[in-house]
């Protein structure tokens, strides 16, 4: 029999508070601590590792770079070295007679490979060269600047009267406007029966466009100071007095010329009224006007006229160890390459 004052056992507790479990709570609270602390090293690591894989490629491509730059100037300095090393080769022949040649090729003017401060300095050198019997300038050439060609044809005088060496021209493809303008100079020329030579005259091109301007609607707004100055303005009308005063000015030019060749050539010069009119010829009516003197190649002259076969070439070039030293500015190849353009090579 129950008691009805005793509480049920089965519903003794259920009104009863729950007591806090704190080893569960004081276990969750230190796995979530630990749980922060391993994400906090775990980031710290992460940092760590990829600072220190940036240093480790940051000092691999400066080591590499420093490679580069090494292995750069070697080669640099190699190629300087061994440019050096093959002038010197083939410049035995600087001790023994040998004909000395410098090349004329291209179109004659400043910056050009054929301007005149290269062939000049070219012509120093073999000049000064006290084993070259003889100076040979071999001609390709269609011409240029008559500024170039009078400064060429001036030196060549001065050097010829200082030395004492004969100077021979020898025209390969053309020897035409201001290149036959330098082969004056030469005490002979010898041309191939088919170059081309001649073309003793002087131009002034140019385009007008004026009358397309006139059709076309469009009007040239050119304003000057001076009354002259947008003289050969190709929009500009050309008014008859200026084209007098260019005419007058080409022709003074052209006297130039003439006068050049008839003093170098003297009494072996035949005159025509073509001569000096700007034709040009073969070589083989070259002879013939007494425009040059003779048929022959380079190895011709050296061997029957100069006799000295050993061909040594003092034209002026630059070769990879110039370019570079040029493109990287060393001092030290700068000073090397001045000794280097005094080194002849052997053709």
């Amino acid at each position: 029999m129950t008691d009805a004052l005793r509480p049920d056992p089965e519903d003794s507790g259920s009104n009863l508070p729950e007591t806090p479990d704190l080893w569960a709570q004081k276990a969750i609270k230190d796995g979530a601590n630990k749980t922060r602390a391993e994400r906090a090293h775990r980031w710290e690591r992460e940092v760590l590792e990829k600072l220190v894989l940036a240093t480790v490629r940051e000092q691999r491509a400066a080591r590499r770079w420093r490679i580069f730059w090494r292995l750069l100037w070697l080669a640099i300095v190699g190629a300087l070295i061994w440019n050096f090393s093959a002038r010197e080769l083939t410049g035995v022949a600087r001790v023994s007679p040998h004909t000395a040649v410098v090349d004329i090729k291209g179109e004659i003017a400043a910056q050009a490979p054929s301007s005149a401060e290269s062939v000049i300095a070219s012509l120093r050198s073999a000049f000064g060269d006290p084993g070259s019997k003889a100076v040979v300038l071999l001609f390709n050439s269609p011409g240029g600047s008559p500024v170039q060609a009078g400064m060429i044809n001036d030196e060549i005088a001065r050097l010829k009267a200082k030395y004492d060496k004969p100077v021979y021209a020898v025209v390969e493809e053309a020897c035409a406007s201001a290149a036959y303008y330098i082969a004056a100079a030469a005490d002979d020329i010898y041309v191939d029966k088919a170059s081309i030579v001649g073309s003793i005259g002087v131009l002034m091109d140019g385009f007008g466009f004026t009358g397309t301007m006139d059709k076309l609607g469009v009007e040239r707004r050119l304003l000057t100071a001076g009354e002259n100055k947008g003289f050969l303005d190709p929009f500009s009308p050309m008014l008859p007095e200026q084209r007098d005063y260019a005419l007058k000015m080409l022709e003074q030019i052209h006297q130039q010329f003439i006068a050049a060749v008839q003093q170098g050539r003297g009494e072996r010069l035949k005159p025509t009224p073509e001569t000096f009119s700007g034709l040009f010829w073969t070589g083989q009516q070259a002879v013939q006007l007494g425009l040059a003197d003779g048929l022959g190649s380079l190895d011709y002259v050296a061997r029957e006229i100069v006799k000295a076969e050993d061909i040594v070439d003092y034209t002026q070039r630059d070769n990879m160890a110039e370019r570079l030293v040029r493109r990287f500015g060393a001092a030290f190849g700068e000073a090397a390459l001045q000794a280097l353009r005094n080194l002849p090579a052997l053709r």
